[in-house]
């Protein structure tokens, strides 16, 4: 497949916080960057996608994910990470 971009959108936008949200019908991805010594942080994009769109979205970035540590080694999170995330988006099983 074939994909334009035009130049604002190829220059991307840094997110360090993603919050997702879903209904019966869609799934939706807020981009957030938060910044060291600030409360809260700004959502910089809004993804909005069916539950099959994200469930495809999930795959690919799993499979990307495991050639990328076969590649350049296991992905490590930093000590204390989730001291400073919210309970509820922590990744089950972490505490």
């Amino acid at each position: 497949m074939n994909l334009s971009i035009n130049d604002e959108v190829s220059q991307g936008t840094y997110s360090n916080l993603a919050v997702i949200t879903h209904s019966p019908a869609e799934f939706i991805l807020d981009f957030a960057q938060a910044l060291p010594g600030r409360e809260g942080a700004t959502v910089r994009q809004r993804i909005i996608m069916s539950p099959y769109h994200a469930k495809r979205l999930a795959m690919a970035l799993n499979g990307n994910l495991q050639k990328y540590e076969e590649t350049f080694g296991t992905i490590e999170e930093p000590r204390g990470v989730h001291d400073a995330i919210p309970y509820d988006m922590v990744p089950q099983g972490r505490s």
